[in-house]
């Protein structure tokens, strides 16, 4: 599931944010990145894993695919979030990578990352990661084929009841209020 096109020349030299996370249950691995741009246009992207792995390795391959998103797209300068502090801390070369299922994944973000012109990792606490953390656990529940193509997943904030749009101007009859009601 991905948003294939952004606004034309919104890439250049405006920061994007990226927040990725993963979500694993009977069903299997799902991974989720979201591009989030100045204006808060959220550009969410979404992978089941068929192979089994641990969890760290389910976040790598969600930065991973978040970066990939980022780099097709043009994007220069990136701020990524995450609620791992090993991912993070081994993306910020704080800690070495010493898990052999990770060196790999650790390595192939360093090549990605040269890509950008600026590039930065912040930790995000699980709270402030809500919407890779849902979009990555909706995933996680839905069991689909290969071959189905899923499209975006359009999400809204309304200030007023969906009625109150629908109002028309009351037309005037010279009558009370409670004159049909008598």
């Amino acid at each position: 599931m991905y948003v294939a096109t952004t606004e034309k020349n919104a890439q250049e030299g405006h920061p994007w944010k990226l927040n990725f996370d993963e979500a694993s249950n009977a069903i299997g691995n799902k991974i989720e990145a979201i591009l989030v741009f100045l204006n808060g246009d959220h550009y969410p992207f979404t992978s089941k894993l068929h192979f089994d792995c641990m969890n760290n390795m389910a976040k790598y391959e969600a930065c991973i695919m978040g970066i990939h998103a980022a780099i097709e797209h043009k994007i220069k300068v990136l701020e990524v979030y995450v609620d791992s502090t090993l991912v993070i801390y081994h993306l910020k070369g704080e800690w070495e990578a010493r898990d052999p299922k990770l060196i790999n994944y650790h390595r192939l973000v360093l090549e990605l990352i040269e890509e950008f012109v600026d590039i930065t990792f912040c930790y995000l606490s699980r709270n402030e990661n809500q919407m890779a953390n849902v979009l990555a656990t909706l995933a996680s529940m839905i069991k689909m084929n290969k071959q189905e193509d899923v499209k975006p997943i359009q999400m809204s904030i309304f200030e007023a009841s969906t009625h109150c749009y629908n109002i028309k101007e009351e037309e005037k009859d010279n009558h009370s209020w409670y004159h049909d009601i008598l």
